[in-house]
């Protein structure tokens, strides 16, 4: 079912590096997706906790935009209690512009408490604000019609984009889903597209991701909507190398700060207590093993998704959430050996190729001279050899 890839970038830094340099680091990366034919990329919305450095992803989408040629850009994931839809609405059209039609507008109703905090929002309302503005910037992207609302955090009154959108027939819209089932609810409510996060933060229990589809699937059918697993992404953290050691090495130090200083410090998640009798140095090894990530060679990438279709019944795309655990260049090289021989096994690129080869196998008795050079050739070969 797997047929496309992307990335997922919220984006994470480890505290410490120049911002200026991550940004650019950020966009420089994005360019090398596009030139590897990544089908998309994904910017996160954050505004604390210092590791996700990003609080205005439309720039940054904006800016890839121009630097780009085929890599769709998302929004991964505008929080909606945290703005007016009119102003999603409005920045949604203008990046369908400007990408000629390579935005996909990823909602959610944010899940950062520091956030939420510093806005004055309180956590317990994100949900329901979320789902009340979902069908007002729906309608607003790629309705036809005037939009009146009235909540208590925003109003509307006759409200209609004046530019039109870029896309036809509409700018595609997605929901992230971190593990219950309202997101994917809502998105079958609404038609939107789904993105599950496939590995669990560290602290928190595992995904059952095949009810999350379920979930979905239930209530397209009560509103009347189509379940398309083709839309559906789930993303996975990933560092793969050479060698399961080689990407073990790279990737060892800084998965450990993640799960310690972001996941334990920062955001204050007890990882601890998933942590219990573990080796210092050890932890990447448990992380692995209990499904936190995606680390080794190619062949353990291509098992690991392979489980995940499985797991899942199938999905659309694949998407690397990017942590940036080893070197910029080591982390490039990941990347590249993903797209090179990791996602051709899944989307069918090398088909062709490959059945080429075995039809000229299965058909030398039609080249008789091909088969009496390569004779002539092994008995010169043997002349010489004594």
């Amino acid at each position: 079912m797997h047929s496309g890839i992307g990335v997922f970038l919220s984006p994470l830094h480890a505290p410490g590096q120049d911002p200026h340099l991550t940004i650019r680091r950020d966009l420089q990366l994005v360019e090398h997706l596009d030139e590897l034919n990544y089908d998309e990329v994904w910017f996160g919305e954050h505004h604390s906790l210092a590791w996700p450095t990003i609080g205005a992803p439309e720039t940054m989408i904006a800016a890839a935009a121009m630097r780009t040629k085929q890599i769709k850009l998302a929004n991964g994931v505008v929080p909606l209690p945290f703005h007016h839809p009119y102003h999603v609405a409005t920045r949604a059209i203008m990046l369908d512009q400007l990408s000629r039609g390579r935005y996909i507008l990823g909602v959610g109703p944010g899940a950062t408490p520091n956030d939420s905090y510093q806005l004055g929002v309180d956590q317990n309302e994100l949900k329901r604000m979320a789902g009340e503005a979902i069908p007002v910037v729906r309608e607003l992207v790629n309705g036809e019609g005037r939009v009146s609302a009235k909540t208590d955090w925003f109003v509307l009154q006759d409200a209609k984009m004046q530019l039109p959108r870029y896309s036809k027939p509409g700018i595609e819209m997605a929901i992230s889903s971190v593990g219950s089932a309202n997101s994917p609810k809502v998105a079958g409510q609404f038609a939107l597209s789904l993105v599950s996060w496939g590995a669990p933060p560290p602290g928190l229990p595992s995904v059952d991701l095949a009810q999350q589809w379920r979930y979905l699937e239930e209530s397209a059918e009560e509103h009347g909507n189509a379940a398309d697993r083709s839309t559906w992404r789930v993303v996975v953290p990933l560092h793969i190398a050479e060698t399961r050691e080689e990407a073990y090495r790279d990737a060892r130090e800084g998965f450990s700060d993640w799960l310690w200083n972001y996941w334990g410090k920062a955001a204050g998640f007890d990882v601890a207590a998933g942590m219990e009798g573990v080796q210092p140095g050890q932890e990447l090894e448990v992380g692995v093993e209990r499904g936190l990530a995606i680390i080794g060679s190619v062949e353990d990438a291509v098992e690991a998704i392979e489980n995940l279709q499985e797991r899942t019944g199938g999905f659309g795309s694949f998407l690397v959430y990017g942590m940036n655990w080893a070197s910029f260049d080591k982390t490039k090289r990941s990347y590249e050996l993903l797209a090179e021989q990791v996602a051709p096994r899944f989307s069918g690129t090398t088909k062709r190729g490959d059945e080429s080869v075995q039809w000229s196998i299965d058909n030398r008795h039609l080249f008789p001279h091909t088969a009496a050079r390569r004779e002539r050739m092994e008995r010169e070969r043997s002349t010489t050899t004594r």
